[in-house]
């Protein structure tokens, strides 16, 4: 199988936390924009980002938004019978990179970005070429669902594309910041 570049994105609280009851513990519009900016921009205008994710990432998109537009959508499940409308379904993460990077969609896909849940980020995490983008929200939110730990010993924390602020940004009475981590 062809590696392809992963693309962690993901956003996480003081306390690692990603969601609750399957909904985002916060609302950030700047952060949703650079979300969208980020996994539909290509070099090649032929091409789309891919974006996988597991069933219950897929559920908690409001259905008026689903598919995500303008990008291919993966969905991870073991329990789901029927293609998610707009939507590939895979088994298993080491089914979609294969989809992904020797199959149907290998001459229509650029980039791949993971945009959740914890398993699937774990799974991503383990891929040789992986880079995070990470919004630290810089806030304590009651969550459920966590994003694994980013060893120091597997990640290294790179400079910020200059696309990418790397000032506190901030949205109402919350402050984030954008960090990038590579895989050693």
């Amino acid at each position: 199988m062809t590696a392809k570049q992963l693309n962690v994105i993901v956003a996480a609280c003081n306390n690692h936390g990603i969601g609750i009851d399957g909904k985002l513990p916060w609302r950030l519009k700047k952060d949703m924009a650079m979300f969208k900016m980020l996994t539909t921009k290509t070099n090649d205008e032929n091409k789309q980002n891919a974006v996988i994710m597991g069933r219950k990432t897929w559920s908690s998109i409001p259905e008026k938004f689903r598919p995500l537009a303008n990008r291919v959508n993966i969905v991870l499940s073991t329990s789901m019978k029927d293609s998610p409308l707009g939507a590939h379904l895979t088994g298993n993460f080491e089914e979609a990179m294969r989809l992904i990077s020797d199959g149907d969609l290998s001459s229509v896909v650029e980039s791949v970005f993971i945009i959740g849940g914890s398993s699937v980020y774990s799974e991503a995490m383990k891929w040789p070429k992986c880079r995070v983008y990470l919004t630290r929200v810089l806030s304590d939110f009651h969550c459920d669902t966590f994003f694994p730990d980013i060893s120091d010993e597997i990640f290294k924390k790179t400079d910020n594309p200059e696309w990418l602020p790397d000032t506190p940004q901030q949205d109402g009475d919350i402050t984030f910041v954008y960090e990038v981590y590579d895989k050693l």
